[in-house]
Order: structure tokens, then sequence, then C-alpha cells
């Protein structure tokens, strides 16, 4: 059966306490007796002591011999003046252990006499006898005179105010001692509490994120360990949130991918078809008509070699988009800002097809460590799109010039803007920001090539809108920079 840390803690003390209690009650009786036994022996000893003088002195003035007849003789006088001396109730026995005289008689009779026979083996003995409120010590030693046994004196001594004080003590040490553990108890338990019910939440808490409930916040407003633990424990359920939060993300992106992908793939075999299938209607009629009807055979031809133009350019283009890097093409001293003059000068022919103008501002010796074909390209790429999507008759403004050691190329061109998200995903090979925008027998492959172009040249590129106008902004190193490899 699970058994909580509180119950554990709460058993744990209390079985500590009582053991406790316990021991000290009984080590401190025991020390109050031993104390008492001391106290007793040391009475009992000066009791002998002046009891052993008073003997001597009596028969050095009495001029008694040293027998056994002369102590018969003086017991009475003895228990008399013992009594007296002493406080004490005296009898005195023979050395045999027959009683000679008594100060009271009943004081000895019925009563344990242990003590006495060890007196007549020739020992000193006492015990004490124990009777409710009342402790009485029984003590007898042989008397010796003159290295010679004469008698016994025994002595009933009252202990009582002794031991019922000692008693006292005790009964006060144990209300003491049992007051304070029953504090000591308490405060354990409050303590334990303390500690435990935070535990239980936080196990509560746990339980609950198992389930998959991560709205759980613990507030514990305390500055110890337990309290930097609910931080802890906060600051993991908003780290397990974000994890989810941008796996979610990474899941809806994947998805999105995937339907993009989709999407190109349709595209693409639609493109790839609409051309084969015209190339392949128009030469089955040309071989059955042959030369016979020379109009329609000039004009099949001509379509058939515009439909592979088409599809030539569009596999060339699928061919970028699936090449990864141009490692094996070699990097030379190259002028890109004359490479960009060139473009510039032979597109706006084309510009001004569709009614529009390039105006370029570039600067002398913009020279780079790069590939001239791809740059061409890169610029023909950029240029063509700036074209293809500017607004009518306008003008797109072309800036190449060095900043410190990188060249920054700018291509803008007024046009309707897209959504801003949009921006960042126009780069992607599978990715058409509007189907109605792309040109005919366009698969809006150009940007991933520049972009896969700007990357192996290990430059940057980003593209934005701003005051009406779509901005692409890119930066190459300089000559003298890192070499591409």
């Amino acid at each position: 059966m699970f058994r909580t840390i509180k119950a554990k803690f709460i058993i744990g003390f209390f079985v500590i306490f009582v053991l406790s209690f316990l021991v000290l009650n009984q080590t401190v009786k025991e020390t109050i007796w031993s104390n008492n036994q001391k106290v007793v022996t040391s009475d009992l000893v000066d009791l002998k002591k002046n009891s052993i003088v008073y003997v001597r002195q009596a028969f050095l003035i009495n001029h008694y011999k040293s027998n056994e007849l002369y102590f018969s003789d003086m017991a009475t006088d003895m228990v008399n003046d013992l009594t007296h001396s002493t406080g004490s109730n005296v009898s005195v026995y023979s050395v045999d252990g027959e009683l000679l005289a008594s100060s009271d008689e009943a004081a000895f009779l019925k009563k344990s006499d242990e003590d006495l026979k060890e007196a007549i083996s020739g020992n000193t003995a006492y015990h004490i006898i124990y009777d409710r409120s009342k402790a009485e010590a029984l003590f007898s030693y042989p008397v010796v005179i003159d290295g010679t046994k004469v008698g016994i004196l025994r002595f009933s001594k009252d202990f009582s105010l002794l031991y019922k004080q000692s008693g006292e003590i005790v009964d006060f040490i144990f209300y003491i001692a049992l007051a304070i553990f029953a504090v000591a108890y308490l405060f354990s338990y409050i303590l334990s509490r303390n500690i435990t019910i935070p535990l239980t939440k936080l196990t509560e808490a746990s339980s609950d994120i198992k389930k998959g409930n991560l709205d759980v916040d613990i507030n514990f407003h305390r500055k110890d360990e337990i309290g930097q633990l609910a931080v802890n424990f906060n600051e993991m359920i908003s780290r397990i949130k974000d994890q989810i939060s941008t796996i979610e993300k990474d899941r809806d992106q994947l998805k999105e991918l995937n339907e993009q992908e989709k999407r190109f793939y349709d595209n693409i075999t639609h493109e790839l078809k609409t051309p084969l299938t015209s190339i392949l209607g128009y030469a089955e009629m040309i071989k059955e008509k042959g030369e016979s009807d020379q109009k329609f055979f000039n004009k099949g031809m001509n379509h058939i070699i515009e439909e592979s133009r088409r599809l030539h350019n569009l596999v060339l283009k699928l061919l970028e988009i699936s090449r990864s890097s141009s490692i094996n093409q070699k990097f030379d001293r190259v002028d890109a800002g004359g490479i960009l003059k060139d473009v510039c000068e032979s597109m706006s022919f084309r510009a001004e097809r569709y009614k529009k103008r390039i105006q370029a501002e570039i600067e002398e010796n913009l020279y780079v460590y790069g590939q001239a074909d791809r740059l061409r390209q890169l610029f023909i790429n950029l240029l063509d799109n700036a074209i293809k999507y500017s607004s009518a008759n306008s003008e797109i403004m072309v800036e190449a010039k060095a900043v410190e050691e990188k060249i920054h190329l700018i291509f803008k061109n007024p046009s309707p803007p897209f959504e801003d998200v949009q921006y960042s995903k126009l780069f992607q090979p599978h990715y058409s920001a509007s189907n109605q925008t792309t040109e005919k027998g366009s698969m809006g492959l150009g940007l991933s090539i520049v972009k896969a172009i700007v990357e192996e040249h290990k430059g940057a590129i980003k593209m934005f809108y701003e005051e009406n106008q779509t901005i692409v902004a890119m930066e190459i190193n300089r000559l003298g920079e890192e070499e591409p490899s």
C-alpha cells in the first residue's frame, strides 16, 4: 500500500520522540536513584564511624575488657545513647545474632534480616525497604574491639524525605520532558506539513502533466529549496509548452511544404505534359500530311520549335533547382559591377517591350571571387523577375556599391505588395506567391535559383516591401575576404 511522505514523517517523529522520552525518563530516574544510593551509603558510613567511636570510648571509660560479656552489659546504654545521638532506631545483637537490646523492636520485626546475616558473617551490609511513600534503610555491621568481634550493631534509619523529594524531582522532570517533547512533536508535525503539502501539490501537478494537461502553475511564496523547486517546475512546464509549440509549428510547416511540393509536382507534370502533347500532336499530323500542305507544315514546325524551347528552358530550370552547389566549378577574380552593367543593358530591351525602364547606378571596380556565368544568371533572374512583376510604365532601380568589405546590390521595382509572410517564402523552390501573377510557361523557380547562387558565393539575400516598392537586397564579400571554395 502506498504510504505518503507525510505519514512517514508523522510515524517516524512519533517513534523517535517516544523512544527518546522513555530513554530520557529512565536515565533521569536511574541517575537520581543512584545519587540516592550514594547519599544513603554516605550517611550510613558516617553513622558507622560515629557509632564505632562511641563504643570505643565507652569501653575505654568503663575499662571494659574486649569480650562479649561486657558488650552485652552495656547494650542498653548503647541503644539509648546511639538512638539519641543518631536519631535512628538501634538494636544490639550478640555475635550470634541474638537480640540484646533495642530502641524499638517493632521497627526490626517482620522485616528482612539479610543485613543482619551478613553482619553475623563479619560483613557490613544494608538494604532499603520501600513501603508506599516511605523508605527505610536497615544497616548492620560487626563491632570489633582490639581485633575481636564483640557484637553487632543494627540501625533502622528513615530516608523517606530523601526519596520523596527524589520522586517529586522525577515527576517534575517527567512532566517537563513530556511537555517539551509534545511541543517538539507538534513543531515537527507542522514542519512536516509545511514540507509535504507542497510536495503533494507538485505530485498532483506532475500527474496532471502526465495526463497531458500543461495548464499547471504552482506558486509557493517561499524562498527555500521547495520554492526554488516550484520555480524550476514552472520553468520546465513553460519550456515543454515552447517545445510543443515549436513541434506543432514545424509540423504545420512540414505539412505546408508537403502540400506545396505536391502542387509543385502537379504543376510541373502539367507544364511538361502540355508542350509534349502539343509537339506530339503536330509531329503526327506533319507525318501524315508531309509537305503537301506547306503552310500547315511551316506552322507546325514553328510550333514544335517554340514548344521544344519552352520545354528545354523548363528542364534547365528544374536542373538548377536540383543542383545544390557548384563546387566543381572554379572561382575566379570577377568584376561583378561590369557583369551587372552588361545585364542591365541587355535586359533594357526586354523592359522596353513591357514599357518599363531600367535605371542603374553601379560603382567601378566591384571585384569578387566568383563565377561569372553564375553571377550573370543571378542578375538576369532578378531583373527578369522585376520586369515581370513591376507595375506598368514603372522604373526599375538597380544599385551596386562597395560598403567596407562588402558589395551591396539593391533591385527596386514598384509593385503591389504581397502578404508579409510571403516575402520570406518566395525563395523556396516549391512556393508560388500567386498563381495569377505567374507568367505563362514559368514555374516561378527563378528566385530559388537566385538564392542558391548567392549562397554559393557565401552572400546573403532578402526581399521586403517598402514605400510601394518590392526591394531585393543582397551582399557579397569583396575581393580580399574569404574566398569561396
